[in-house]
């Protein structure tokens, strides 16, 4: 058992590995964005590893082998990343550049930007495959990536600690009000792209960085995307009492 516990432990070490592959390849892309482009298409990036506890967790309640093999083939969300950028637009371009790197694999695109799930729920997915190079052999780590919009993001957290909240048990006025809330962000992020590149087409190329964080920031995005979500909510309830 100690000896389990300790590959397992070695497997959790070189997935925290991946991440930082995945992290230095999207923190160099936004440095060369930002330097030689006068523009940046990351707004933030995060990360998230599964702890040892959770695996176990995991693969007691999937009924997944309780081996470093059977993690590595049957779970993939061991090791994620998200990168949030301001506009749609954005999220693709990011996906290409990354998808265009030799040492780094897609195994699987979910895109549900194009295709969002019946709640309102918006992201693209990639899963993919980087070389971690350690003293004694090269071990081929899976990381999912998430790339998403501002307000995608604080919806998807929203919805998160909801549905945690109520143990998924979510009341109908709740999970109606988030698909309102999923709809106001969708039109956000249209706008504010729309905006975006009408502020371009008028200066005739991609303004500094410093002017478009001036646009609009993070913070009044979320300001005017909760406002809007609040009356989309009044309404529906008003429209249920009358």
């Amino acid at each position: 058992m100690r000896a389990l516990v300790d590959r397992l432990r070695r497997l959790v070490l070189t997935y925290k590995f991946g991440i930082d592959e995945v992290m230095t390849k999207i923190s160099i892309l936004r440095d060369e964005f930002r330097h030689m482009q006068n523009y940046n298409p990351v707004e933030h990036v995060s990360s998230r590893l599964k702890s040892l506890e959770s695996i176990v967790a995991k693969c007691r309640r999937k009924g997944i082998p309780l081996t470093p093999e059977g993690v590595r083939e049957h779970m993939f969300d061991v090791a994620g990343v998200r990168v949030t950028c301001s506009f749609v637009s954005d999220i693709y371009k990011v996906r290409d550049m990354l998808m265009n790197q030799a040492d780094l694999t897609v195994l699987e695109e979910r895109d549900y930007i194009a295709h969002p799930k019946a709640n309102g729920y918006k992201s693209l997915h990639l899963i993919v495959q980087v070389p971690v190079y350690l003293s004694d052999r090269v071990e081929h780590v899976v990381v999912e990536i998430q790339l998403r919009t501002i307000a995608m993001d604080f919806w998807a957290s929203l919805e998160h600690k909801i549905y945690y909240k109520y143990a998924r048990d979510v009341p109908r006025h709740l999970t109606d009000s988030l698909k309102l809330a999923a709809d106001v962000a969708s039109s956000l992020d249209s706008s504010m792209e729309r905006i975006h590149d009408e502020v371009k087409a008028i200066a005739g190329a991609d303004e500094p960085v410093e002017q478009r964080d001036a646009l609009l920031t993070p913070e009044e995005m979320l300001r005017n995307f909760w406002s809007a979500a609040e009356v989309e909510g009044d309404a529906l309830r008003t429209s249920r009492q009358d």
